[in-house]
């Protein structure tokens, strides 16, 4: 049997970009290529699909949405990067650390929906307490959370990184500000959530990187579990994951939880702090790793049945 054949529509875009880079070294997959005064024919995008194995969609949703209709080939499989099926029947939820069968359900899959960076890091520390049954699914939840300005794409990072950009961009800023940021429905629906948490992101001065942090008053908690409890469940759920890791005790040394101290792995670290009244969850990520890129070749490893960090920067304990 030969190598398998992979093609990206939509290379050029921040995470196809970062696709292309942890493949391109890779002597085990065929990657296809197309020629750059072709890559918006769809004549030309379309052969290319059908005669891949796996396809990554990395595309605007709505462009999303119509790349799929060009695959023909029932063999053709495809990760879609876009927000356009994550919340889609049909479409397997590309997390592989949910627990239960999503590993076999994303090995077997034929459309894998790559999750959202900000839902990457709210579902892995939502997720394991309503599944646990520790919180109610219609807890009222609010989430903050700070990200790397590569989260934006290429209209953001070319503000961020103009010789003679703006002096407010030096702060972090709040956006979404009408608390209707596309990920929620995605957040809701992996979670089992019945009320819609308030979310509320922020973008920074610096390339990637995330915290995603949801705080608790501990009687919200089914038998009020304390910080050392709660690691206990999640190192119970996350047992054998091989980028998903909890940290121990409240927080590093230095008293601060970082937000770029990730960047550049498929890594993500989970924190319990608080006390034996209020909890605060952080879930520390590369937005561009296990946040895009790194979690999509992650769903590509298992769906094509390599270990799932091949190409993969070796995860940091």
């Amino acid at each position: 049997m030969g190598k398998p054949v992979v093609y990206i529509d939509g290379k050029e875009g921040t995470t196809g970009l970062q696709i292309y880079d942890r493949l391109a070294g890779r002597e085990d997959i065929e990657l296809l290529l197309i020629d750059e005064d072709k890559r918006k024919d769809a004549a030309a995008r379309k052969k290319l699909m059908n005669a891949a194995d796996l396809v990554f969609l990395c595309l605007p949703d709505a462009a999303a949405a119509e790349a799929v209709e060009l695959v023909e080939n029932p063999d053709t499989r495809v990760i879609d990067a876009s927000t356009a099926h994550r919340t889609a029947p049909g479409w397997v939820y590309g997390f592989p650390e949910l627990g239960g069968d999503q590993r076999e359900a994303i090995r077997t899959a034929r459309r894998v929906a790559n999750p959202g960076c900000y839902a990457t890091g709210f579902i892995s520390l939502i997720a394991p307490l309503v599944k646990g049954g520790l919180l109610p699914a219609n807890a009222p939840l609010t989430c903050h959370a700070v990200s790397g300005y590569t989260g934006g794409g290429k209209k953001a990072i070319a503000q961020y990184e103009a010789e003679d950009r703006e002096a407010e961009l030096v702060g972090p800023r709040h956006y979404a500000v009408t608390l209707a940021h596309k990920h929620i429905p995605e957040m809701m629906q992996v979670c089992g959530l019945g009320r819609k948490p308030i979310f509320m992101p922020m973008i920074c001065d610096f390339p990637q990187g995330m915290v995603v942090t949801v705080p608790l008053y501990l009687d919200m908690l089914k038998g009020a579990p304390g910080p050392d409890r709660l690691r206990q469940a999640y190192n119970d759920f996350y047992a054998g994951s091989r980028f998903v890791t909890v940290r121990p005790g409240d927080a590093p040394a230095c008293g601060f939880i970082g937000s770029n101290n990730l960047a550049g792995t498929n890594d993500l670290q989970i924190f319990v702090c608080g006390n034996e009244e209020q909890i605060m969850l952080a879930s520390r990520l590369d937005n561009l790793g296990k946040g895009a890129s790194g979690a999509a070749v992650q769903n590509m490893n298992i769906m094509l049945g390599f270990p799932e960090e091949t190409g993969l920067a070796e995860p940091s304990r």
